[in-house]
């Protein structure tokens, strides 16, 4: 029961907190709303513990071999968070003829293989939360699905936040200004990616 406690409060913290996944979420649910914006959530839900289960079951076995390879997931994630940033400033309002459809579920499902700080829960929850000797795979499907649980009411929380600061913040400069904000946000959770 403790193991359980441990692992669902780990899920929560690194769910709930402030990072690329929730970063793009609010601001694509300030800009679209919560509807729109529950294709990139489920792909989120779904993509980050299919990760998990892929990892335990030996594709990081190349990272482990070559650490370069694992840097240069960091960096093509880096570099794929800044265009993402670039768009979320520059962003039109929804109903403009320029606006941009939000991250599907394929797209957000795909994006925790070069999201940063996927990696880095995936990396220390596999070995924080499994025990050595025994079958590796019953226990990665506990921590994808203890994580799959917890993902979708947090995301909920920040495309609520999202949603809300876009009905208060209207279609204007105000929306703009808090679109290059989370851009902004974006771009500062990329700090320890850039200082490890």
């Amino acid at each position: 029961m403790d193991y359980a406690l441990a692992l669902i409060g780990f899920a929560l913290a690194t769910s709930a907190t402030p990072g690329p996944n929730t970063l793009m979420v609010t601001a694509a649910a300030a800009q679209f709303g919560l509807i729109r914006v529950l294709p990139h959530m489920l792909g989120i839900t779904l993509g980050f513990p299919a990760m998990i289960l892929a990892l335990a079951l030996g594709l990081g076995l190349p990272f482990a071999q070559f650490p370069w390879l694992h840097r240069a997931m960091q960096v093509a994630g880096g570099l794929w968070l800044l265009w993402f940033a670039w768009r979320i400033a520059m962003a039109r309002p929804a109903g403009g003829a320029e606006a941009r459809a939000p991250l599907g579920f394929w797209g957000a499902a795909g994006f925790q293989w070069v999201n940063p700080k996927a990696w880095m829960i995936a990396l220390a929850a596999l070995p924080a939360f499994t025990t050595p000797g025994l079958p590796v795979l019953p226990q990665a499907l506990g921590v994808a699905g203890i994580f799959a649980l917890v993902s979708m009411p947090c995301l909920l929380f920040w495309a609520w936040l999202g949603q809300s600061a876009g009905r208060l913040l209207g279609q204007g400069t105000r929306l703009r200004a808090f679109n290059i904000a989370m851009a902004a946000l974006l771009v500062v959770s990329l700090l320890p990616l850039a200082l490890g």
